[in-house]
C-alpha cells in the first residue's frame, strides 16, 4: 500500500451507526435522547481530532514483527481525553477491572486469529502495538477505532451495555485498521459499505475462531451480547439474515438489505456504509456455510487475499471487488467447489462477479 495512503483520507469508525443514534436522539424521552445527543457530539470530537491528527501525521510507533501481542489498556475514567491513565500492560495480572480484562482478552483474540491463521502480525503486518481505552465518557453508547486505539464506552445499561463484552465488536474496530493499512477503502457509499463489512467478516471469524466454532455453529450475530435489557432484539447486524437483527419501539427495525434488489440509496451514515454492508456480508455468509467447516479457511482466506492482495482500489464498488474475489478464489483454489460456491454467493446477492 502507498504509505501516503492513510494520511489522504482519515477514517473514523464506530461500531453503532449514526442512523441509530440519531433516531434515539429525536426520541421524546428526555433521558435517552440527551445520551444520544452526548455520544453523537463525543463521535463528533473525535472525527474532528481525528482529521487533525492525519493533517499533522501519526507518529508511527516502534513496532517488530513479533509472534506475541503488545497489548495496553488505558482507563478514561468517564473523561473524553485519550487514551487516559496506563492501567494494564502486556505482562500484567488480571485486573479487577472486568472491562480491562475483557479488552486485553479481545485484543489477543484479533491478534491470534490474524497471525495464526493469516500469518499477518498486528493490524499492520509490522508488530504495530495494541492499545485500548475503557470507561471513555459518560455512558457513552459507543466503541471506535481513531487510526490509533480501540475505544470502548460503558453504555447506559437501558439500550446498550459495556461495549467490550462482544468480541466480535474488538475485532471489528481493529479490522478497520487492517483495512486502513492495505486497501484503504474510502469511506462512503459502496467502497465504505465494503469497508464496514470487512470489519464485520473478521470481526466474526475472530468470535468463531476463539470459541471454535463451524459455519453451523456460529450465530453470524455482530454485537451480541450488547443490546440492553430494553430492547427487542439480539445483535447489532446479522450476516445470515440482514434486516433481521432487532425491531424494536426505540431502535427501530434493522435497515440492513440482503440483496442488491434493497441497496439503501442514502446521503446519511456516509452513503450507507452500516446499511448497505448487509450485502456483502451476506454474500460471505453464503460461501462459507456452502463450503462447511471453519470459515475462517478457505472462506476467509479467499476475503484476506482480495483485502491484502494490492488489487483492491480504494474507490471499489461490490462488482470490483465480487470480481477480485473470484481471482482469488482461482489463485488459492483452482475450478473447484470454491469458486463455484463464491459464484453462486455473488449471484444470490445480485452482484456481479465476472
Amino acid at each position: 500500500m502507498n504509505p501516503e495512503a492513510t494520511a489522504s483520507h482519515p477514517v473514523f469508525c464506530t461500531i453503532v451507526p449514526p442512523h441509530v443514534l440519531d433516531k434515539l436522539a429525536r426520541l421524546d424521552d428526555p433521558a435517552r435522547s440527551q445520551r444520544a445527543l452526548s455520544t453523537l457530539e463525543h463521535d463528533a470530537l473525535q472525527r474532528t481530532r481525528r482529521r487533525i491528527t492525519t493533517v499533522r501525521g501519526l507518529g508511527a510507533p516502534t513496532a517488530t514483527p513479533s509472534d506475541k501481542p503488545n497489548r495496553t489498556i488505558y482507563d478514561a475514567k468517564h473523561q473524553e481525553t485519550l487514551p487516559g491513565k496506563k492501567v494494564h500492560s502486556e505482562e500484567d495480572k488480571p485486573s479487577k477491572d472486568a472491562s480491562v480484562n475483557r479488552a486485553h482478552a479481545g485484543l489477543g483474540a484479533t491478534f491470534e486469529l490474524y497471525l495464526k491463521v493469516y500469518g499477518r502480525h498486528s493490524i499492520d503486518d509490522s508488530g504495530l502495538p495494541l492499545n485500548a481505552t475503557v470507561h471513555y465518557g459518560e455512558n457513552y453508547d459507543n466503541a471506535f477505532w481513531d487510526g490509533q486505539r480501540m475505544v470502548f464506552g460503558d453504555g447506559d445499561n437501558d439500550l446498550f451495555l459495556d461495549f467490550t463484552i462482544p468480541v466480535d465488536v474488538i475485532g471489528h474496530e481493529l479490522t478497520h485498521g487492517v483495512t486502513q493499512h492495505t486497501a484503504n477503502l474510502d469511506y462512503f457509499g459502496q467502497s465504505g459499505a465494503l469497508n464496514e463489512s470487512m470489519s464485520d467478516v473478521f470481526g466474526s471469524l475472530i468470535k468463531q475462531y476463539a470459541l471454535g466454532q463451524n459455519t453451523s455453529q456460529a450465530d453470524w450475530l455482530i454485537g451480541a451480547g450488547l443490546l440492553g435489557p430494553n430492547v427487542t432484539g439480539e445483535a447489532l447486524r446479522s450476516m445470515k439474515a440482514p434486516g433481521t437483527a432487532y425491531d424494536d419501539d426505540v431502535l427501530g427495525k434493522d435497515p440492513q438489505p440482503a440483496t442488491m434488489d434493497d441497496y439503501v440509496k442514502t446521503s446519511r451514515d456516509n452513503g450507507g456504509v452500516h446499511i448497505n454492508s448487509g450485502i456483502p456480508n451476506h454474500a460471505f455468509y453464503l460461501l462459507a456455510t456452502a463450503l462447511g467447516g471453519n470459515a475462517w479457511e478457505r472462506a476467509g482466506h479467499i476475503w484476506y487475499a482480495t483485502l491484502t492482495g494490492g488489487e483492491l482500489d480504494k474507490d471499489a464498488q461490490f462488482a470490483d471487488f465480487a470480481r477480485l474475489t473470484v481471482a482469488s478464489a482461482r489463485t488459492l483454489y483452482g475450478e473447484g467447489d470454491a469458486l463455484q460456491a463464491l459464484l453462486k454467493a455473488w449471484s444470490q446477492v445480485g452482484v456481479p462477479a465476472t
